[in-house]
Formats: structure tokens, sequence, C-alpha cells
């Protein structure tokens, strides 16, 4: 997030000092394309910029054309530009070949813009949740939530509309706070997570030198969790207490509530001993099932530091798997 505020403080910065600034954002991608919806920059006539749009050849191009543009004397309007990344395309061509496209908006910011460009950066800092909307007619920011991600509508190069919820898109919640949570909070971070940690020890050296979740609660029982943590595809929860007791404490508070993917730190042993005690009381394969347990990709982890890197990828890994 601090990323996304950089680039709109680029912007409101630049208008204060009266600097021309220009906006690329890239609405709609399909296929291999290196930009996502979402993916936006800011280049300013004094050369700065803050952000990507993909990267490589394609954006070293428009920042040029955008400083290219802001130096000019000439009306720079709004335009709405596709590229396609093949080099055998009859038009549009990026200059890469990752294939795939993308559409690209650029859109020379006004001083008339600075109130929205406020509020959102105010939004942002606030880590609250709000809509962000482009059109030909340029940009608003509302604190109403929609209910997608990202929208996008195209009729036309003067008749279309893009809507981006603006602000944390995924809560991990990580239960335990140890070493390992510690690691994977650093790494998860710089990743657009809201980070929640919990743990039962108000004592704990690595809770009270964990700067990087955004809230921190202790606990008197893990059952507390059960109002604490509400399902969704958007909730993401690692599991890694102390030991097997409040593991299984854990487990059986949360396993009933649906999320965008549920983790158990552990040792093979320790995990078979578990599930083959829940399936001993009953309990349906369809609340084990999407327990990933042992936690975190096969990389033969050993520091917390590695561990939190298999976690972050599997946790990565199921969020995108509507891009594989």
């Amino acid at each position: 997030m601090k990323k996304q505020v950089n680039i709109w403080q680029l912007i409101n910065s630049s208008l204060r000092q009266q600097v021309s600034v220009m906006l690329l954002y890239v609405l709609q991608s399909e296929g291999s394309s290196p930009g996502r919806p979402g993916f936006f920059m800011a280049v300013n006539a004094a050369g700065e910029t803050e952000g990507s749009i993909g990267g490589g050849i394609m954006e070293h191009k428009f920042i040029e054309m955008a400083k290219d543009q802001l130096n000019a004397s000439k009306e720079i309007l709004p335009d709405l530009r596709k590229q396609v990344h093949n080099k055998t395309a009859p038009a549009n061509q990026s200059g890469m070949i990752c294939s795939g496209e993308q559409t690209i908006w650029l859109y020379r910011v006004s001083s008339s813009d600075a109130n929205t460009i406020q509020q959102l950066i105010a939004s942002l800092e606030q880590n609250k949740n709000g809509t962000l909307q482009l059109s030909p007619a340029g940009l608003q920011f509302m604190t109403d939530i929609p209910d997608t991600d990202y929208y996008f509508s195209l009729t036309s190069q003067t008749d279309w509309i893009y809507q981006e919820k603006t602000g944390y898109k995924n809560h991990l919640h990580v239960i335990g706070a140890g070493h390992c949570a510690l690691a994977l909070c650093q790494l998860m971070q710089s990743m657009d997570f809201y980070i929640h940690l919990y743990d039962d020890r108000s004592s704990l050296k690595t809770f009270m030198e964990n700067e990087y979740a955004h809230e921190k609660k202790i606990l008197a029982d893990y059952t507390e969790l059960e109002e604490l943590i509400s399902g969704g595809n958007h909730q993401y929860l690692v599991v890694m207490t102390v030991g097997y007791r409040t593991d299984d404490i854990v487990i059986r508070t949360l396993w009933k509530k649906q999320f965008g993917y549920i983790g158990l730190l552990g040792s093979k042993s320790k995990i078979e001993k578990m599930f083959t005690d829940y399936r001993a009381e009953g309990v349906p394969d369809s609340l084990l099932q999407p327990i990933h347990a042992p936690i975190g990709i096969a990389i033969h982890s050993q520091t917390p530091e590695e561990i939190a890197i298999s976690i972050a990828a599997e946790i990565i890994q199921k969020k995108n798997r509507w891009r594989v």
C-alpha cells in the first residue's frame, strides 16, 4: 500500500509545485500481459516517476512519451491506448513479446483533481477502503466500497468506465507470534496484505518486536477468534501457535468458516496425528480438505525466513489462482 501512496503523493506534490504530471493506469489486460488492472504510475515534467504499468520497453516508451507531452506547449487530451505484446501484431505493438495485451489510460492531472487526490491519499493512509473511478471525464474518489475489486466496461474510446476498490483487498491473519510469524509478517507486509497478529502470550518477545503487523492482539483464549475473524475469499489464515493443543483450539474454532487460504504449521507426523484424531471423531473431510498442512511450498525450508518464503509462495499461488 505504501507504493500506491507514494504514487499519489508524487502527483499531489507535483500539483502543489505547479509541475505538470501525468497518470498512466492499466484498466484491462488479457493473457500474459506484464501489466494488470490496477497497475499504475505517475510521470511528471521534471522526469520524476513512481509506480509501474508493467515494465520493460513498453513502460520506457510510455514514460518518454509522457515527458515529451508534458513539456510540450499544446493541450494534452486523455488517451486510451491498447498495447499488444506481440511483434507480429498489425497494430498497437508494445515492443514486448510476452503475449497478451493491456489497455492503458493516459491522463494529465489538473489542479481541479487536487482535492480528490488528497481524499484518496488520506483514505489509503488510514487503511480504509473506497472506490476509485476513472472515465473520459477524469478521476473520482468515493468512500463507498464496491462489490468487486476491479470493474471495466468499454463501449468506445469516449464511452467507458473503470472502478477499483482502493485500500487493502486482502487480510492475512497470523495466529501465533513466534519467530516464523515475525519472518512471515516482515515478508508479507510488502505484498499489500493487511496483517493481523494474534497470540495468548502477553510477554512474548517476538510479539513485541513485530512491527510489520498492522494490528496485534493478545487473547485470553484462542476461542475468541470466532468473533474476531470473519470468513471470506479475501481472508487468509496461517496457524502457527506454540504447540499442538493451541493449534487444535484454533482449528476447531475456525474450521467451519470459509477462507481464501488456511494453512497449519507443523511436522508431517504432527499433522497426521491431528487429522487422524479428527477423522476418528467423525469430523467430515469437507472441513479438513481446505487446510494446507503441512503449510507451505515444499522447498526443504529450515530457518524461519525460509519457512516464511514457502508459506508466502503458497498464499500467493492461492491468491493468484485465477491468473494461472
